[in-house]
């Protein structure tokens, strides 16, 4: 059985997106699972997040043709003609964490992605193994590592390549900043993975190979969103954050869920909401430096004083945070 994989998704940039799966994937880890955290954003911010600069240039700089390091290199021959996917090499981060590295490059795939999707209809068997490239890469090292959960960092749009690696993933969770962007994206964002899921649905029976090419389900299952205040402008009132956090929990349930509109009180009490995230200023710049999770600061990394308060209180953050999620996957955490 196949780990689950979960997909952190808006398309509106700059809400933390990648931070939080950062910090997630090291708090799955210090949990006691086995995670992978999958960068498939052209930008490669999550790589840029675990790796150091040096690191980054022997990697991408890298042209041994043998050597399926990153993304992009692992669909190059599906790309080429020249064969399919290629098993990744994983960088191992720490005993229980893997990075599937992230490359600049994989902006390339975006038009063979997009011409292929229509090609399913009509049966083409290449097509198949273009659109559910991501899903057979992420689950390709599952059995031999012992995997438990895969996350997955994408980026802000609603092209080609997120289309596939949401049709990858079986469960998504929505970061939000509490703005009228974030609002407005929620309402492009629910009916777009909506139609995107129901036109997978219609092409799977068309595999013309079932024997030979398993495909992903494309179950995309929202699991809920989370706020994230990394972003917030100080010169704002807090009147402003709290107007857009009360129309949040009515858009979700009707543009992502699209269930009937049920009105809360207190928005805290949706129960689509999975957390509310402080901007921990002080400590970001700390982590980003030391490259590390906040929540692993130490007095060596400045972490002195009123900081180390506010270490403990990120760890609990992002623990109840990564609690909440494993229970609406059913995912399994061990018990201390």
């Amino acid at each position: 059985m196949n780990p689950p994989i979960i997909a952190f998704f808006n398309n509106k940039g700059g809400v933390g997106k990648t931070s939080l799966v950062y910090h997630l994937a090291w708090m799955y880890t210090d949990l006691g699972l086995s995670v992978i955290a999958a960068d498939l954003d052209p930008q490669a911010n999550l790589t840029a997040a675990f790796l150091d600069e040096d690191r980054l240039e022997e990697i991408w700089e890298n042209n041994h043709s043998d050597r399926y390091d990153t993304i992009f290199r692992c669909v190059q021959p599906l790309i080429s003609g020249i064969g399919d996917i290629n098993t990744p090499t994983l960088e191992k981060i720490d005993d229980d964490l893997n990075l599937l590295i992230g490359d600049l490059k994989l902006s390339g795939f975006e038009d063979d992605l997009s011409s292929q999707w229509s090609d399913c209809l009509d049966r083409k068997e290449r097509s198949f193994r273009v659109i559910s490239a991501f899903w057979r890469i992420l689950s390709q090292p599952a059995p031999e590592k012992h995997v438990d959960v895969i996350l997955v960092d994408l980026g802000p749009n609603l092209g080609a390549i997120n289309r596939a690696a949401l049709i990858a993933s079986d469960y998504v969770v929505i970061p939000l900043s509490p703005d009228l962007f974030s609002l407005q994206g929620l309402k492009n964002l629910g009916p777009t993975v909506r139609r995107w899921r129901r036109e997978w649905q219609e092409r799977i029976p068309k595999n013309p190979v079932p024997q030979h090419l398993d495909l992903p389900t494309g179950k995309m299952q929202p699991v809920g969103y989370v706020i994230l205040q990394h972003g917030v402008r100080f010169d704002r009132p807090v009147q402003a954050f709290q107007k857009w956090i009360e129309r949040i929990p009515s858009t979700y349930q009707f543009d992502v869920l699209h269930h009937q509109v049920q009105e809360f009180q207190n928005p805290s009490h949706d129960p689509h909401r999975l957390a509310l995230l402080k901007h921990y200023q002080s400590l970001m710049p700390m982590a980003q430096e030391s490259h590390k999770p906040m929540f692993h600061l130490k007095p060596a990394d400045g972490a002195i004083g009123s900081h180390l308060a506010a270490v403990k209180n990120v760890y609990h953050d992002f623990k109840s945070l990564a609690q909440m999620i494993a229970e609406r996957i059913d995912l399994k955490l061990p018990t201390f």
